[in-house]
C-alpha cells in the first residue's frame, strides 16, 4: 500500500463516513479526505508513518487511523472517548480493508498514555477549542507522552500559542498551511460550505 500517491490516498479516504449524529459541544466533525490525506502523505514523506508505531488521538471514525495503515504504518491504535463513534470506526476500516486497533480512551485520563503504550508518532486532529476554552492542550500533552513526533491539525495562527505553550517540552518544526471545508453539521452553521484556515503542525520532543 506504500505506493499509494496523494490524489489516491484521498480517493480512497472519501469511503470513510462520518458521525450520524455529531456533538457540537465535542467539536465532532470528520476530518476532510483531503486534509486528512495530506497530513499523513506529509508525515509519510518525513519517515513517520512507514514501519512505525503510529496512535491517532480522538481518531472519530477513523480516518487518521486508517490512513496511517494504508501508507504502510506497522502498528495503528486509533483512541476515542465516544463510544458510539468506535463501531463506525471499525466499519469504516473494515470497508477500507485495514485493521488498526480501536480503543476507548479520554486524553485527560492521565493513565491513557501507559494503556497505549510507547508510539513513533502520533497524528491528531483535535478540538479547536471554540466550544470549550484550550480543547486542545490535553492533545498536546498527551501526545508528547505517547510520541516524540506529532502531526496536529489547528486553527490557523496558533503556531505562538502552541510554541507558547510547549516551551522547554517540544519544538515546531514545520507548520504547513491548509483548508478545512466543513459541510453544515449543526444548528449554528449558516452555510452549507464553510472552509476554514487551518495549519498542520509538526512538533518534535525534547530530549530530557
Amino acid at each position: 500500500m506504500t505506493g499509494l500517491r496523494l490524489k489516491h490516498l484521498e480517493m480512497r479516504l472519501t469511503q470513510v463516513k462520518g458521525f450520524p449524529s455529531p456533538s457540537a459541544r465535542d467539536e465532532q466533525y470528520l476530518t476532510p479526505p483531503d486534509l486528512a490525506a495530506r497530513l499523513l502523505f506529509h508525515a509519510h514523506a518525513r519517515g513517520d508513518i512507514e514501519g512505525k508505531r503510529v496512535c491517532d488521538l480522538g481518531t472519530g471514525t477513523g480516518i487518521l487511523a486508517i490512513a496511517a495503515v494504508l501508507l504502510g504504518a506497522k502498528e495503528v491504535t486509533g483512541v476515542e472517548r465516544d463510544r458510539n463513534a468506535l463501531p463506525i470506526a471499525k466499519e469504516n476500516a473494515k470497508i477500507l480493508g485495514v485493521s488498526p486497533r480501536f480503543v476507548e480512551g479520554d486524553v485527560c485520563d492521565p493513565d491513557l498514555a501507559s494503556r497505549i503504550g510507547l508510539c513513533d508518532t502520533v497524528v491528531m486532529n483535535p478540538p479547536f477549542g471554540a466550544q470549550k476554552r484550550h480543547a486542545d492542550r490535553p492533545f498536546i500533552d498527551t501526545a508528547l507522552l505517547v510520541a516524540p513526533v506529532v502531526y496536529g491539525i489547528f486553527n490557523a495562527g496558533s503556531r505562538d500559542f502552541i510554541s507558547s505553550y510547549l516551551q522547554g517540552r517540544a519544538e515546531i518544526v514545520e507548520v504547513v498551511g491548509g483548508t478545512l471545508s466543513m459541510k453544515r453539521s449543526f444548528s449554528f452553521h449558516t452555510r452549507d460550505l464553510r472552509d476554514t484556515p487551518v495549519e498542520i503542525v509538526v512538533l518534535t520532543r525534547v530530549p530530557r
